[in-house]
């Protein structure tokens, strides 16, 4: 069915764009995996650029789902720096951390635009050519005969279009395959190969759904550009992503990208580091001047105080020990390119399957660790930062069992977890996904988790838990908006009891209490309580109290969530 066309660049195109660009790269993801081989050939590329596109596609939804129970509709400045962010923080990769930062520099010029509703084609020529300098910019050594590459060309033949947004796009579009086709003759290992640029052949990807979203037609699909003369090596199941809990590393297989290193004929380096970090500019001018002494492939992208920091090195360590002296790293991820051991090199024997595990989506670094000593393979959700659907397949691998519980502990997480529950069951993992909208039904349903129980059983059981425990939360208003409990303003403490806000007050300490007694009119046995950083530090202290002397059969357990985005969270079973 032809995409309604969108005329000038606003918050509509942007939502509609990211739509088209993650489905195109859904259909082209194989084919650019395939003809990945610059400079390491392990057929991740097309994969990677999915599941950035993918996070800056969940980041606009999230925008425009807050405005959903109003008349108001996002400004395009929200929505392109709900995609540049979330593409930043979902990077993955060297040709996705480039990726991150083309969206980014075409967001900086809409937001300049200041409280326009929209760009035309003129500016949409100067978002394109931003992309393209940022991007080129952030690369400590650009290589030609890349994404980089491609990226210019698309700038260049924007720049000679005259016209609307459709017009400009379809320039940027036959510029950048033009260059695309001509990468081999610029990489001898392209030619050699007889493929172009893997992460070039995403960026055409791209645009294209661009040219479909401002005129609503679709462009011609390309020829195979190529295949590789040798296969890819394949991804073994058994060395997927080792567990990512807040700062600590993980280990996965590895994306080589435009200007990157690797375990290659000349000796490169061997391991990939990447990590966010949360750092002030000079620090980070500092950071780039270490990273590049210690290795290549160095991609920095971001700013106003939160980067993603890429490149390979021997010492995985020592580029580490860098980011921390510049700031807070996290979700750090160390990839061995020889998909050996990460500390030694050495090959890991294969694992053999567990028979069942539990993957959990959780809130903050607190509730993961939880929840690992529990026995379950985590994927943490920083505020704002909701798990996309690939994190979760990536879990589900990680966990190494022929029978996985997916418990998604939120609401706004249900279809996305149905889509890697669906794509899991492709590849033979028997998936049963429960619908657990907080992390204490997650609680709940972990504590009467038993593997040796029949699977159909164990996920009854679980099930029961989740749904006969009822979850709150206390948060702080962003804005004045209408609840289900009158108009609340920017600073209001909210009381959310099972996802509808019951209470509106200005103490968080009262809200709670107020919460928790609502909660407890209906009865109840024990009471879970997660409390965030940002919490008052007597509030947990004050609800035991409340309970132990006006409740006098229910318990209390209390937990240290962390950073987990609500100051509290409540659970009754």
């Amino acid at each position: 069915m032809a995409q309604v066309p969108q005329t000038f660049f606003d918050a509509l195109a942007v939502r509609t764009w990211c739509g088209l660009a993650l489905r195109a790269l859904g259909r082209a993801r194989e084919e650019i995996d395939a003809i990945n081989v610059y400079p390491v050939a392990d057929g991740d590329t097309g994969t990677n650029l999915y599941l950035t596109l993918e996070s800056a596609a969940t980041a606009v939804e999230a925008v425009f789902a807050g405005y959903e129970t109003g008349c108001a509709e996002p400004s395009p400045a929200d929505a392109v720096r709900a995609m540049a962010h979330g593409a930043l923080i979902g990077a993955r990769g060297n040709s996705g951390t480039i990726l991150a930062q083309l969206l980014r520099g075409m967001a900086q010029v809409l937001v300049e635009a200041g409280d326009g509703s929209h760009i035309d084609g003129p500016g949409l020529r100067l978002a394109l050519r931003r992309a393209a300098d940022s991007a080129r910019q952030a690369v400590a050594h650009p290589v030609e005969g890349t994404v980089l590459t491609v990226a210019s060309a698309a700038a260049d033949a924007a720049e000679g279009a005259e016209g609307d947004c459709g017009t400009v796009a379809r320039a940027a579009y036959e510029g950048a395959r033009a260059a695309l086709a001509a990468t081999p003759g610029q990489l001898a290992v392209l030619e050699r190969a007889g493929v172009v640029d893997a992460g070039g052949r995403g960026l055409v990807t791209v645009l294209g759904a661009l040219v479909e979203a401002f005129t609503g037609e679709a462009v011609r699909e390309a020829a195979p550009w190529g295949a590789p003369c040798r296969e890819a090596p394949s991804r073994d199941a058994s060395r997927t992503p080792e567990a990512d809990h807040g700062g600590h590393a993980r280990v996965e297989s590895a994306e080589a990208g435009p200007c990157g290193a690797g375990l290659r004929a000349d000796g490169g380096p061997a391991f990939e580091v990447i990590y966010l970090l949360e750092a002030d500019d000079a620090a980070v001018t500092r950071l780039r001047a270490r990273l590049d002494a210690l290795g290549d492939s160095l991609v920095v992208v971001g700013g106003d105080g939160l980067w993603n920091v890429h490149v390979h090195v021997d010492d995985a360590g020592a580029a580490v020990e860098a980011g921390v002296e510049a700031g807070r790293p996290y979700r750090i991820r160390i990839t061995h390119f020889g998909l050996g051991d990460a500390h030694t090199g050495r090959e890991r024997p294969p694992r053999e399957r567990a028979q069942r595990a539990v993957v959990a989506v959780v809130p903050g670094e607190g509730l993961a660790g939880l929840y690992t000593e529990a026995g379950a393979t985590t994927v943490l959700a920083r505020p704002g930062e909701p798990p996309a659907s690939g994190e979760l397949v990536q879990a589900v691998r990680r966990a190494h069992a022929r029978e996985v519980v997916l418990l998604p502990n939120d609401a706004e997480l249900r279809h996305t977890a149905a889509a890697a529950a669906e794509q899991a069951r492709t590849e033979g993992i028997r998936v049963a996904l429960i619908p657990t909208r907080s992390a204490v039904q997650g609680i709940a349903a972990l504590a009467v988790h038993e593997p040796g129980r029949r699977f159909d059983e164990d996920v009854v059981q679980m099930t029961s838990a989740a749904g006969a425990t009822r979850y709150a939360e206390v948060v702080v208003a962003e804005r004045q908006s209408w609840t289900t409990a009158g108009i609340c303003q920017a600073g209001d403490v909210l009381g959310l009891i099972d996802g509808d806000v019951a209470v509106i007050g200005a103490d968080v300490t009262a809200t709670a209490r107020t919460v928790l007694d609502r909660m407890l009119q209906a009865g109840g046995e024990l009471v879970t309580l997660v409390v965030g950083d940002e919490a008052p530090e007597t509030v947990a202290t004050h609800l035991e109290a409340r309970v132990r002397e006006t409740y006098l059969a229910v318990d209390t357990v209390v937990y240290r969530g962390g950073r987990q985005g609500a100051l509290l969270l409540i659970g009754v079973e």
